[in-house]
This record gives structure tokens, sequence and C-alpha cells, in this order.
């Protein structure tokens, strides 16, 4: 069928089930009460098609109200009741005019509000006494009847466009061609009677219900934002700005309903379902980013959404070595263990808090593993980005409905030792998987690298050897590094993120495991230094290469040192660095 015509029939349908309705009031309605009937706020529930041609008329047909509007001045006239016409006009406005947030409420109320940046639509705002920053965006906020419209349009959309969005990757062009579809939908549709001057603001609301993610779609593809964070109705959206840290947002959701939709939508999106048996959601979004929503029982005060954003260009380790999360010298080092000149690479863990940056660094560490080798990641969420081109990745994945198709961490590490990799790196150790990743690393698959969470060197230790991963001491003697990284809250700089200690593994095979520690930062000038330790790994790999300890040190040397040039000829990107670093390892052989 046409678009013109499908949408033809839908409003005639719609009239058809108006007029039945009205057929069955009773006469003796007087046309005051009509009135104030049509510009009801929607509290008492309503049949779709009353609820659809009440919207269809009030906003679309102007010829129509303008008509019940001049019989409703006359009989109010004719009545004496002028009043009612007032009332009429102020309901009528109110209606035209969406609700404010709060947040918004408040920056208009300011005074001396200070916008402290603005990029794109963004604005930045502080207002004296408020410890938090205020986030603007403009966003389109439909009204209840304008949303009624826009549902229909949507059902039309639906039927009338057949482009699957799945086909589309590039999410801003999947918006710019479902926008064309819709808005050649609305031309095509005179009997909607929606002025063209409309259109756009039609589009942009039926394209974000479609194929965005509602009135959050302006935070989800701001990439200067870390974390969204969606607490329940009638809150702000409170937002973690990599530059400025945590903030109020104006955006804000009225009912419980819309966080709900929202939660649903991306379930369906991912293939998954959210209900009250299964009310968590932990997973992953088309972008890379990682969402977590619960709803009721499991949040007592409505639902909630957290959606970790990742950037679109990742971090490098000269982007750590700017932003002073570890020094050139100690980089280079941890360069010259990830590569093991090629003889003997170190078996790594990095150990941290919740957000300290563990899998960033992983994520830099993993950037210097040469070409030639094959890598296979294991996570529970995949969050890493690496430049590597024989690189697979592996997923876990719940059981689904039925209580069935599980993939643990485990399953996947254990499936991986047969895939012949050259190097095996665990996005988070917690259970049994680092039980089958220690076996890997004590069956020669050197390189291995992890995260886990623990503060400290030897709390890393008891974490790995106690349940729920159960690693046996004797296995500790295939670990070489552990890297200790916190965020940290610096009153001056707000929120940094350091590397504070690297330690090697050493005494397993004596039943006496213990770290020692060969680079801790000092907290008072805030930078990580060498201790008087020897470290073990250069030994090894004296052993394993045949060169002297002299010309290892000085390989670690002209590796610091081409860092801190990289660095100075403003070459950071993770792609550039990478392959900066493997020319570097070219020319030098």
């Amino acid at each position: 069928m046409p678009e013109q015509d499908y949408l033809a029939e839908l409003i005639k349908k719609v009239k058809a089930e108006k007029k039945k309705e009205e057929q069955q009031k009773k006469p003796a309605a007087s046309v005051g009460e009509e009135l104030e009937k049509s510009f009801r706020t929607g509290e008492d529930e309503t049949a779709p098609g009353e609820e659809t041609m009440e919207a269809l008329e009030e906003i679309a047909g102007k010829e129509t109200a303008a008509e019940e509007a001049g019989a409703a001045a006359i009989a109010a006239e004719a009545k004496g009741s002028e009043a009612i016409g007032a009332v009429v006009a102020e309901r009528g406005a109110a209606e035209e005019a969406p609700e404010k947030s709060d947040v918004e409420k408040e920056i208009e109320r300011a005074a001396q509000k200070k916008e402290i940046t603005a990029y794109g639509e963004v604005k930045i705002y502080q207002i004296p006494g408020k410890p938090l920053l205020y986030y603007y965006v403009p966003v389109a906020r439909p009204t209840k009847a304008e949303k009624t419209v826009i549902s229909t349009i949507k059902e039309a959309a639906t039927r009338l466009i057949t482009i699957s969005p799945y086909r589309i990757r590039e999410p801003e062009q999947r918006k710019a061609v479902y926008t064309q579809k819709i808005l050649e939908i609305l031309r095509n549709s005179p009997e909607l009677h929606i002025p063209e001057r409309r259109f756009e603001f039609y589009a942009e609301c039926v394209v974000r219900e479609m194929v965005g993610y509602g009135i959050i779609d302006p935070l989800v593809t701001d990439d200067n934002l870390e974390e969204i964070m969606i607490i329940g109705p009638r809150k702000p959206v409170y937002l973690f700005h990599r530059e400025y840290e945590m903030m109020t947002s104006n955006i804000e959701f009225y009912n419980d309903q819309e966080v709900i939709d929202l939660i649903n939508r991306i379930a369906r999106q991912i293939g998954r379902r959210v209900d009250i048996s299964s009310p968590l959601l932990d997973a992953r979004l088309p972008d890379g980013s990682r969402v977590n929503a619960t709803i009721a029982p499991a949040s007592v005060e409505g639902a909630t959404l957290t959606i970790r954003k990742f950037r679109k260009d990742p971090y490098s380790m000269i982007d750590l070595i700017s932003l002073g999360t570890i020094s050139a010298e100690v980089a280079g080092f941890l360069w010259l263990c990830v590569e093991g000149m090629g003889a003997k690479p170190a078996n790594i863990l990095i150990s941290g808090g919740t957000s300290s940056g563990k899998t960033t660094t992983l994520n830099c560490l993993a950037s210097f593993i040469p070409e030639r080798e094959r890598i296979i990641t294991i996570e529970d969420t995949a969050e890493l980005n690496l430049p590597l081109k024989h690189w697979i990745r592996l997923e876990a994945r719940p059981p689904g409905l039925e209580g069935k198709g599980e993939l643990t961490l485990d399953i996947l590490t254990k499936n991986s030792l047969r895939m012949r990799p050259d190097r095996i790196i665990v996005g988070e150790v917690r259970h049994d998987e680092a039980f089958t990743l220690f076996t890997a690393l004590n069956t020669g698959h050197d390189g291995c690298m992890g995260t886990v969470h623990a503060n400290s060197p030897q709390e890393t230790i008891v974490r790995v050897t106690n349940p729920p991963m159960s690693v046996p001491e004797v296995m500790l003697s295939g670990l070489d590094i552990i890297i200790v990284e916190h965020k940290i809250h610096d009153k001056k700089r707000g929120t940094i993120r350091r590397i504070t200690n690297i330690s090697e593994v050493s005494g397993v095979l004596l039943r006496s495991p213990q770290t020692q520690t060969i680079f801790e930062r000092d907290p008072v000038t805030d930078t990580i230094e060498k201790t008087n330790a020897p470290i073990k790994y250069l030994k090894i790999l004296q052993d394993f290469t045949g060169l002297s300890r002299n010309r290892i040190e000085e390989e670690w040397r002209e590796r610091t040192i081409f860092l801190q040039q990289l660095s100075a000829r403003g070459i950071r990107g993770i792609a550039e660095t990478k392959k900066a670093t493997e020319l570097f390892l070219l020319e030098g052989r």
C-alpha cells in the first residue's frame, strides 16, 4: 500500500473511532463540558483512538480546531460563560509549553550563573554556592498531545520504512537515513495537517525514539562524557565529564515508565529482556559502551540506568605520560616487559579499585604487543580497543530465559587454549577463570595479562590465592609483574589516576610468596621512582636473550628517550604510537 494511502486509512480509522464514541455520549452534555474534556491533562485513561484523535485535532487539524473554537465561543457567549473560554485558553497554552526540569528552572533563576565552557549545543554553567556544575543541552520535549501524534507517525514509519536499522552500522548515518524517510512521509501526508515548519521537530522526536536513546540521545553522542547516570524519575540525570567530573544535567525523566521504556528499548536492541523475574541488566551497547540497568524490585525508588562510555580515541601510553599517570622511565620498562625483547615477555596483573584506570592501562600495554603474535582477549563486557590485526575477541554471556547457554569467563579461557594463542588477555579476573589463566601462565603462554580488584601487591596475592579464585600458591611462579593503580582525589587537580606501585613476585617455589617493590610513587612530588631493590626480570631477560645487563639497561634507556620524543612531537594516538614503536624495533634490529 502506498505511504499516503496507508496514512489516510490510519487517520480515517481514528476519526471513525472518535465519531462512534461521540455518538455514545449523552446528549445532555454542554459545550462547556465538551471543551473542558478536550483539554484534560490525560490523568484519566482514554481509548487509543480517542487520544490519537484529540491530538490530531488539537495540533494538526487547525481548520477543524478553529471551527470548534468558534462554535465554543458562540455557545459560551450565549450562555454568558466567558470564564470557560479563559480556562480553555489557559490550559491550551499550558499544553503547548512542555514542563521544564528543576535544573532548567534553577539555571533560569540564577542571577550570577557563569558559563564555564560551551561546545556544540552543550553549555556548562557554574552557580555560586552549588557544589556541582550544570550541564545544559537543548532537548525537544513534546507535549502530551504531541507525543500522541509522534506515536501515530512512528506507527506509520515502522510499517513503511523497510530498511532495518541494524544494517546501517554508523549511528549518525542511520539517523540521517531515518530522518529523511520520516520527512518524506510527512511531506506526502497532507491529511495530517502538520505545518512544514514543524516537520524537523517531529522527525527528530520520531527518529530518536526509533533508532536513538530518547531524550538522552545527545548525552550518548557526547564523547566528553564518561558516565551517564539515571537515578530515577523526577530527578536530574547525573553525568561524569572527562574534564569537569561529576555534574547535574537539565535532562529529567518525569515518570518511572519513561525510564523503563528506555531500558526495554536497549535490552531489545541487544537481544536481552528485563522484567520482574530478571530485574538486572549488564551488557554492552553496539558502540562499545557498557550499560547497567535495574528495575523494581531490585531498585527501590524507581528504575536506574548507568552507561559507561569509552573514548572513540582511546588513551595511549603517551597520553598516560602526559597526564602524569606514569613516567617515561616506567613506561619504557613496561614496554620492555610486554615486548620481552622478542624472547621472554612478562606475565602481568594490573590491580586497582573500581574506575581506577586498570582497563585503560591494560589497553595501552597491549599496544606494545608485536604484530606477528596472535592475541585472544576474554572479557565479561568487551571494553578493550587494541590497534592489533591478529586479534580475536571473546565475550561472556549470561544464561538465557531457560537458564541455558551461559558462557562464563572460565569456559572461554579454557576454549582459548585450543585456539593456539600467543597471548591471552583476560579483561577482569574474578572467579574460576583465574585458575585457568594461571594454568596457561605455567604452560608456556608468556606475555599474558589481566586485571583484578585489589589495592596493593600483597592484597593481589591474597585475592588470587583465596576463594573464589583459589589459585594454588605454587602456580604464582608464572606471574612476573603486579602493577597497582589508584584513583586519587586531589584538592587542586580534582580526580587523578596514578600507578602507585610496581612489584615482582618471588619466593613462590620456596612456599613463601612475596612481593618486591621495584617502583613506588612519592605522594609529595607526585612521581613514581625506582627503588633500590634489584629487578629480577632484567636477569630473566639476560638468560633468554644472551645480552649483558648493561646492554639491556641501555635498551631500556633508549626506549624511554624514544617515548619522550614521541610526546614532545605530539604523536599521541594509540594507532600512531603503535606504528612508531613497531618501527623503532624494526630499525633497531
